[in-house]
């Protein structure tokens, strides 16, 4: 079975005169092909938030999710020693957003749409005989967004899987799902690398890259 957890850093905007948008954009799936590793994975994700986030018993307030922005490098490395054996890839493409035509600039959803199917269009789905695929995505969309996406991302995979392998897409809040959190400090660092060239937490997991691909 594949996990797909799919993330982005950066924002869509595209006002560089007014506003500070980002310069780049960046789409990350976190992609694991069997059970055992899924697990695993979720299992990195709560030791993490439990051991090095929410320890002091007087806390008031618990941390509910690992965030690419606001955790350390500290806990980033952590997190990243629970997970280094676990079998994952990390699939992501990033948007130079100076470089869109202007008229695309109105047509945001198309453009996080696009992106999104040229990160999955690097899955190997052939590599393995799985008998189903999830993809799992934070829940930041509109409604008719959502359906959308859906829809498009639907026509695009199911031209590569076999009728017998059913395909759910899922739209989940972040807090609640254990797999978008590891992708988003994945594609966190992703992004800081081409925004601000940064590549202190890149590095680390960089041995599980299995594609980096700037377009535009």
């Amino acid at each position: 079975m594949w996990y797909l957890y799919l993330d982005e850093s950066g924002d869509l905007g595209f006002d560089f005169v007014n506003k500070k948008p980002s310069k780049f954009f960046t789409v990350t799936i976190l992609a694991l092909s069997n059970q055992s590793a899924n697990r695993q994975l979720n299992k990195a994700v709560k030791v993490t938030l439990r051991r090095k986030l929410n320890r002091p018993k007087h806390q008031k307030r618990l941390v509910q999710e690992l965030k690419g922005t606001g955790t350390t490098l500290e806990v980033k490395k952590y997190f990243y020693q629970k997970v280094k054996n676990i079998k994952f890839g990390v699939y992501s493409v990033t948007l130079n957003k100076k470089k869109v035509f202007e008229r695309l600039t109105k047509e945001k959803a198309r453009v996080y749409n696009y992106i999104a199917r040229k990160v999955l269009d690097q899955i190997p789905f052939e590599k393995n005989n799985n008998d189903r695929v999830e993809l799992i995505l934070d829940r930041s969309m509109a409604k008719p967004e959502i359906a959308e996406f859906n829809s498009y991302i639907r026509r695009q995979l199911e031209g590569r899987l076999s009728p017998q392998i059913p395909l759910d897409i899922y739209h989940w809040l972040s807090h609640e799902n254990f797999g978008l959190q590891a992708a988003d400090l994945f594609c966190w660092g992703i992004f800081q690398k081409y925004e601000r060239q940064g590549r202190a937490w890149y590095d680390i997991f960089a041995e599980k890259i299995r594609l980096d691909e700037p377009f535009l």
